[in-house]
């Protein structure tokens, strides 16, 4: 009986396993929305107004899954990636795939120093609730711990395949996920409160309109769509693969979505009701021990430390995946551009650390600034899908079409307003 039972419970726990290891590329657009930079922004919103972005969320999730989806069939139809296939096909391509890879790749080096920052403090952090004593030399071993997880990931880069990268990402998004979703137990909205945020409004404060922008630029990231094709084509998919990518979008826009959420509804049951607010990750926890103990603390600075963690990868790859897209459409993870650039990256990664620089407000600022990139790769995409040659008898149905343009609105309102937030601040 006993040996039934064990049995049991090794299937049920292969069946987990199988199901975690079975999602696809789409796991590289969670890795890639949500990180610390997302995590700051919810938290941030979520002491200082609620519930009440919660709908910018929706939309910004809603239109990033169309998009997932849209790149990732296009390149199943056509065989060409993105940056690839707007320099062949579209007549001002070239100028309009420069301009996307290196404000593409600015914003995501500036995110990489903000993570790297962010997660050697929390590893501080972690070790500093045993040895108090550790205060007085918090620079260089924050510094150290920055430069061992650097190293840690281009070790890993420079060993690892696309299928691999894809298994460490699982493991750190689903840690991720179960800890923000476990410490919304602990302390969450009212229902009401989720209903009303669903109402579309901006914020009439100093900083609202910066707040909204840093929204869309975290969860419907330009990068997320630019590298779904290269990730598809790492994964081997074809186009009788397309339910699969359909699927594997609609899934990577839901977890966003909920992950990015409960992180939202935490902060504004822990903070926003007790009229808290917080600017920086680390004093979340702080915050949160009096009202959910340190059994809560701890798995908030799990979740935390793994959305830095799962966002490392993607923002090392970026640059150099999207420059080998620019050349010649085919991912390369072997090349000796690759190692170079993501070499280049990883010592950009470290600066912030070594300035001990707090990179709070820079990772704001960096998702505001990723925003504008967003208009062009949506105009980009919108060309090539209306290309009959291209697409022939798969063209996209009408709801898609007319989701793109939605979201093309929506990227130049946010735009705009990210402008103006800038000229606040």
């Amino acid at each position: 009986m006993q040996e039934i039972n064990d049995t049991s419970g090794q299937s049920i726990i292969h069946r987990i396993l199988a199901l975690l290891l079975a999602f696809g590329p789409g796991i590289f657009a969670i890795g890639y929305t949500i990180g610390t930079g997302s995590v700051t922004s919810m938290i941030v919103a979520g002491s200082r107004y609620g519930m009440q972005l919660l709908w910018v969320l929706f939309l910004s999730c809603l239109f990033s899954g169309v998009l997932i989806y849209v790149f990732g069939k296009f390149h199943l139809v056509s065989g060409d990636t993105a940056l690839f296939g707007f320099r062949k096909h579209l007549k001002f391509g070239k100028i309009l795939a420069l301009f996307i890879l290196i404000a593409v790749s600015f914003g995501q080096w500036n995110s990489l120093m903000g993570i790297l920052g962010i997660s050697s403090n929390i590893i501080f952090e972690i070790f500093q609730l045993s040895y108090p004593e550790l205060a007085e030399y918090r620079y260089g071993i924050v510094l150290g711990i920055a430069f061992l997880i650097i190293s840690i990931f281009y070790g890993v880069m420079l060993i690892g395949k696309y299928t691999f990268f894809e298994k460490i990402l699982i493991i750190l998004v689903s840690i991720m996920g179960l800890s923000f979703v476990i410490s919304l137990f602990f302390v969450h909205p009212m229902p009401q409160d989720v209903i009303a945020g669903m109402i579309p409004s901006i914020p009439e404060v100093s900083g609202g309109k910066m707040m909204v922008a840093a929204f869309v630029g975290t969860t419907m990231a330009a990068a997320t769509f630019l590298s779904r094709p290269l990730f598809i084509q790492g994964k081997g998919w074809t186009l009788a693969d397309n339910k699969h990518q359909r699927n594997d979008a609609i899934h990577a826009a839901s977890l966003v979505f909920l992950i990015s959420g409960a992180i939202m509804a935490v902060a504004h049951g822990a903070l926003f009701t007790q009229e808290k607010t917080v600017d920086q990750v680390l004093d979340m926890a702080n915050t949160l021990e009096p009202i959910a103990g340190k059994f809560a603390v701890t798995i908030f600075f799990f979740g935390t430390l793994s959305a830095g963690l799962s966002s490392i990868f993607p923002c090392l790859l970026i640059a150099p995946l999207l420059l080998a897209d620019y050349q010649s459409g085919k991912l390369d993870t072997s090349s000796k551009q690759f190692k170079i650039i993501t070499l280049v990256a990883s010592c950009v990664a470290l600066v912030g650390p070594a300035l001990g620089a707090n990179p709070i407000q820079i990772q704001i600022l960096s998702q505001v600034f990723n925003v504008f990139a967003l208009p062009a790769v949506i105009i980009g995409v919108l060309f090539l899908i209306h290309n009959k040659g291209l697409m022939r008898e798969h063209s996209f149905g009408p709801w898609i079409k007319v989701s793109l343009y939605v979201a093309l609105m929506f990227s130049l309102v946010v735009s705009y307003n990210g402008i103006l937030g800038i000229l606040e601040m």
